[in-house]
């Protein structure tokens, strides 16, 4: 080993892929490695994610990020002090599931369409949040609640990974927090499903079983995701560094800009564009893999 390894590892470069098509390969590895002037690698999960060791940040991390995009692996550099965080913070939509609910419940109403651009326009931060979640809203004026049921039992399916992350992190100490700018009805059910210790969203308004087209009051938008890791770290005695945040909307740049982690997830372009850590082809075990864990370490 290099004599400059006996000194403490400053940055973990991590490189990962799709699980589900796993083409990381070691090749491309150790071509980096050597590039940067890296420690031995370590595979964390054969052909899915290795991760090597740096004394300080390439220079060049964005251009070699924009090169391995285009065969479908992901890169991301992180101080090696801290890695491991203390709290997971999470938005659901797109997110821990793989549907806006909003968007799916539009569908049932007949105005999916017509919902579903709005939700594009306003995630990608061309809309203000606020007004085009109490528009949307107001389209569901008169739907049956029951339908609420009918989309989590036919409608709503998980990212790949989330039970793993939520679990495996709790295991290790961590605290879990659901916080949403869709509906109490779906983060209730999704955060006990994978784990979570405690879940934030927007509550829809119904009477005699049809929903009203109104959303209660205040909206929980961007300022209210980072308010809830504020009060969270808070309440729990720790600092926004040790949290590890991911979204995929611009309501989420907050909270994922504070946290000593935020990882943008298959995240809209202005997302991606304002965020250090993007993960395009990983899914949620992204998330434990760039914080140093291996596939043998996950709770299943």
């Amino acid at each position: 080993m290099c004599p400059k390894w006996r000194l403490t590892p400053v940055f973990y470069v991590t490189l990962l892929t799709d699980p589900a098509n796993p083409v990381l390969v070691p090749e491309l590895v150790e071509n980096l490695r050597n590039a940067w002037g890296g420690g031995d690698a370590v595979w964390l999960s054969t052909g899915e994610a290795a991760e090597f060791a740096v004394l300080t940040r390439p220079d060049n991390v964005d251009a070699v990020w924009a090169d391995l995009q285009k065969v479908g692996v992901d890169l991301v550099v992180l101080p090696a002090e801290g890695r491991r965080k203390a709290m997971l913070l999470a938005d659901m939509d797109s997110t821990m599931i793989r549907q806006e609910c909003i968007d799916e419940l539009a569908a049932e109403a007949g105005v999916g369409d017509h919902v579903a651009g709005i939700t594009a326009r306003a995630m990608n931060g061309e809309l203000d949040f606020e007004a085009a979640l109490i528009e949307r809203v107001g389209l569901l004026r008169g739907l049956d609640e029951a339908v609420i049921d009918h989309v989590l039992q036919t409608r709503i399916t998980y990212m790949s990974g989330g039970y793993e992350l939520v679990q495996t992190m709790k295991a290790a100490g961590a605290y879990a927090a659901l916080v949403s700018g869709g509906f109490t009805a779906f983060t209730a059910r999704v955060a006990a499903a994978l784990g979570f210790d405690e879940n934030r969203a927007n509550t829809l308004i119904a009477e005699a079983g049809k929903l009203t087209g109104d959303v209660g009051w205040p909206i929980l938008g961007r300022e209210a995701k980072v308010t809830a890791l504020e009060e969270i770290t808070a309440r729990l005695g720790i600092s926004p560094r040790d949290v590890l945040a991911v979204g995929d909307g611009a309501n989420d740049l907050g909270m994922l800009t504070i946290a000593g982690t935020g990882v943008a997830l298959h995240a809209k372009p202005s997302v991606q564009a304002q965020c250090d850590v993007r993960i395009n082809h990983g899914d949620l075990s992204a998330l434990l893999f760039i914080q140093g864990y291996a596939r043998s370490e996950f709770v299943t």
